[in-house]
């Protein structure tokens, strides 16, 4: 699944540019004009990553960056600020409000696609369109193609979002709640529950290949991808 971009930035050349760089590079793409279309933008649904311009008219780009990182639902998206300041300090004010990058204009295609790239990769592997492979299990994100031991396994879209979505995030514990809104979407209203049946489904298919134990059920807390064995005293088969 491509990563949705949110591309704020109020020069039309500028942001016609980007935006067709971005598409050519494979990228969903939206566009907002300036910090309060920006909003609307994100409140009906969560970009992967703003590139946002520092000087926007009314709200800036660095006043909307610090809202979005006080606020609980949008803090973790990654930020790359696009600007004509060069100095130092500048540079610094943006990073210390949250920004996960900084590019100076002018900038060329490549780097910025880059930077995108190597953002994703640090802040949300998931959005990312590289190969995942571990330990005989590989995910190939551009042909949705999901394979153990090079034996084609057949996942439904939601079993593949959830599996790629596990497999970046190893060893972690993530609730039904926190899965449902990194999975679904943050914006899906639909039983807690139903992140059990889908890790059920998920198991079920990986069976065969003896790989069913690396999804760990920790009770009373959620869910992880893990190689490791599972040493708790909860059936990892069994729900929350």
């Amino acid at each position: 699944m491509a990563a949705k971009i949110l591309v704020v930035e109020d020069e039309a050349a500028i942001l016609e540019l980007v935006i067709f760089n971005l598409q050519q590079a494979g990228y969903d793409t939206i566009r907002a004009e300036n910090a309060e279309k920006a909003m609307i933008v994100i409140n009906d649904s969560l970009p992967d990553l703003i590139l946002l311009d520092w000087m926007l008219p009314g709200m800036s780009g660095i006043e909307l960056a610090r809202k979005l990182r006080r606020n609980e639902r949008t803090r973790l998206i990654p930020i790359i600020m696009l600007t004509a300041r060069v100095q130092e300090g500048d540079k610094v004010a943006g990073l210390e409000i949250g920004a996960d990058d900084y590019i100076t204009k002018p900038f060329s295609p490549r780097e910025l696609i880059a930077r995108i790239n190597a953002v994703l990769r640090r802040i949300a592997p998931e959005a990312s369109d590289e190969v995942i492979e571990i330990k005989g299990l590989r995910l190939d994100p551009s042909n949705h193609r999901v394979t153990a031991n090079k034996h084609e396994i057949d996942l439904g879209p939601t079993e593949y979002r959830l599996l790629h979505f596990m497999m970046t995030h190893t060893d972690r514990v993530y609730s039904r709640g926190q899965l449902l809104d990194r999975v679904w979407g943050d914006h899906v209203f639909i039983e807690e529950r139903t992140v059990d049946v889908h890790i059920r489904r998920l198991r079920k298919a990986l069976q065969l290949t003896g790989m069913d134990d690396w999804i760990q059920t920790v009770r009373s807390a959620g869910y992880r991808f893990s190689v490791a064995p599972d040493l708790s005293t909860s059936d990892s088969n069994e729900g929350i």
